[in-house]
């Protein structure tokens, strides 16, 4: 026997291959706290995500903008296994679940989809991008919802700023966010720190206003989530003074490849459009003979038991109560939770319990020395000390030490002072010259610039 063995923990025991089964659908932030909830539980568990990594999506907008690179705010989910050793992790995609035969269908790159049978399921797979219908959306607009809309997004960017650099000096590049609430907001204010402390000594040969930053928002404040006036509008107003336009009270019709067109038809010039503007469950979920909102998302008692399945739970943004809750990381971690031990009280023997979610506050980072922290109680930080106050509650949320290591110095380098600051973007793969080349290509599409043909 290796000397190794002997510090490793072999769970499940002898006996447990007799433990119920419990099928976790999503390592996110609810999959992935209700794994660990179990992790003392006579149970097998299986966590089964298309990714092997778990994503911090509240910082994708730092990738996005080149702030921090992909893996500061990702984690395997095979680490999970330190912490809980009755977890096993499959990598896989989900195609269907069998309520009433208790086996969930997995796609997994062989001949034949996988059927995994189930005691207990807790589905918690998330939603993705929502276009609401909204024209040329799917095609030209960019999400920003996975670590791999994070990169192209970023890359996209400083392809695009390469090729500026050999196009027209008056041909700016205009970036259009869709979507004014804390992601729309903080890809805003990031870009604005980039262009105001870093675009100058990066692109000496292009103007400062080259890089042309707004959001769109269908309502007429940005950060709806915060109920004070007051804290919009100083949202608002330091956008503005690091020069962030601010076009609200129209929605978008229509998105094209350098252009949208707003609900009054108004066409803003826009080369690139992200989209911060919603989210929806995937439309799969539907076909899986559960219950399901008008919305598509899951249909769930107030113990978060799908209605009619017992023993089949939702946990996270994917689960509907009747009192809707935010789209965050702490409602997500919350139910999933709660999801583990009701499947813990089942197996034990004891009764459910109804789901009840402590608001522990909100926040949302602005830019550098800018953020808005509400703690429990309403109380409000604002300024340099809600940005420290925002990344401590960001840092603290992240799994692992070496996330919360690497993610506190790389924030702390980029916002330290601008005398001292060294400019080093995060960046992939730029390739201006296939940006050049679509920009030529697409000259029959495109509305504004140099030899379009409207």
């Amino acid at each position: 026997m290796s000397p190794l063995s002997a510090f490793r923990r072999r769970i499940p025991a002898p006996d447990g291959m007799s433990w119920p089964h419990v099928v976790i659908i999503g390592g996110g932030f609810a999959g992935a706290n209700a794994a660990l909830e179990l992790r003392d539980a006579r149970v097998r568990v299986t966590l089964i995500d298309r990714n092997i990594y778990k994503t911090f999506q509240p910082l994708l907008y730092q990738v996005a903008t080149g702030g921090l690179n992909p893996g500061d705010v990702t984690m395997v989910l095979r680490g999970l296994s330190r912490k809980a050793p009755n977890l096993r992790v499959r990598q896989g995609d989900v195609v269907g679940v069998d309520p009433q035969r208790r086996i969930v269908s997995v796609e997994e790159g062989g001949a034949q989809t996988q059927q995994i049978a189930f005691d207990h399921l807790i589905i918690a797979n998330g939603i993705s991008a929502n276009y609401f219908g909204t024209t040329g959306a799917r095609r030209h607009a960019m999400p920003m919802y996975t670590r791999q809309d994070a990169t192209a997004i970023r890359d996209r960017i400083f392809a695009e700023l390469e090729r500026s650099t050999r196009s027209d000096p008056d041909d700016f590049l205009h970036v259009s966010i869709v979507g004014g609430g804390a992601t729309g907001v903080e890809v805003a204010g990031a870009l604005a720190d980039f262009r105001r402390d870093e675009l100058m000594t990066m692109y000496p040969e292009l103007d400062e206003r080259v890089l042309q930053i707004r959001i769109l928002q269908r309502g007429k404040d940005i950060l709806k989530q915060f109920e004070d006036q007051k804290l919009r509008d100083y949202a608002a107003d330091e956008l503005r003074e690091r020069g962030v336009e601010l076009s609200t009270g129209q929605g978008v019709k229509a998105v094209g490849y350098d252009f949208v067109v707003l609900a009054d038809d108004t066409v803003l010039e826009s080369d690139i459009t992200i989209w911060a503007a919603g989210t929806g469950p995937e439309k799969r979920v539907s076909e899986w003979g559960l219950p399901v909102t008008g919305h598509g998302a899951l249909a769930v008692e107030e113990t978060l038991q799908v209605k009619g399945h017992p023993g089949i739970y939702a946990a996270g943004d994917i689960a509907s109560l009747d009192e809707p809750l935010a789209q965050l990381a702490q409602p997500a971690i919350q139910t999933g939770v709660h999801a583990a031990r009701m499947v813990r009280a089942e197996v034990e023997g004891q009764s459910l319990r109804p789901f009840h979610y402590t608001n522990l506050g909100e926040a949302a980072t602005i830019g550098r020395r800018a953020a808005i922290v509400v703690a429990p109680g309403e109380v409000a930080i604002t300024g340099t000390a809600g940005w420290f106050a925002w990344l401590g509650i960001h840092v603290m949320k992240l799994m692992g030490g070496r996330n919360r290591r690497a993610v506190t110095m790389n924030l702390i380098s980029l916002y330290a002072a601008r005398s001292r600051h060294q400019p080093n973007p995060v960046t992939g793969n730029v390739d201006s010259m296939r940006a050049a080349r679509e920009f030529t290509e697409h000259s029959n599409r495109r509305r504004f610039g140099p030899g379009h043909q409207g």
